[in-house]
């Protein structure tokens, strides 16, 4: 796959597809991005599992925090990656590892592995490098239009919004 650019129809299908997300490098500290995009997705209806060894055993927003991924219980359908580019191909390595792997592997901003990406891409999972799926959220929702900023998505549909205040969702009613 190009990782320089994803569609958004690929971007849309991960969103609305995945439910379990398991997020590495999961912070307690409410000014770090990880913590911020943890509550968001929390927030968006997604079941999100900490992972961070540090943490492991506490809880982070209402959720156990585990020390690793191959310590989840149960499947997750995404691992997203907030450790730097290094950290990533042994993170993506413990992901094809487990008894059942997830279906999509989400590198945060700046963080990009090609080399681990192939060995993803090869076992049939989706990568996504460089990217932030807070962002992208609110980017395909329409959400961050609210601030000003440009989505580069133009719809004559009326947006669905979620429950809540101010909030936009990129799933249909029921989610």
């Amino acid at each position: 796959m190009h990782h320089e650019n994803y569609p958004d129809s690929l971007i849309r299908e991960i969103l609305t597809s995945v439910k379990r997300i398991a997020l590495v490098g999961a912070s307690a500290n409410e000014a770090r991005p990880s913590w911020i995009v943890t509550k968001y997705l929390l927030d968006r209806g997604y079941d999100v599992v900490p992972v961070n060894p540090g943490l492991a055993g506490q809880t982070l927003l209402g959720k156990t925090v585990y020390g690793s991924l191959k310590e989840i219980p149960g499947p997750v359908d995404m691992v997203e990656i907030f450790r730097n580019s290094e950290a990533a191909g042994p993170i993506t390595d413990e992901a094809l590892g487990l008894a059942t792997p997830p279906k999509v592997i989400w590198m945060q901003l700046s963080v990009r592995n090609d080399a681990a990406a192939e060995r993803a891409e090869a076992k049939g999972l989706t990568v996504i490098m460089n990217r932030c799926p807070k962002i992208e959220y609110g980017r395909i929702s329409g959400e961050i239009g609210w601030q000003g900023i440009n989505s580069r998505i133009l719809s004559s549909k009326k947006p669905v919004l979620g429950k809540g205040f101010q909030k936009r969702t990129i799933f249909g009613p029921g989610r």
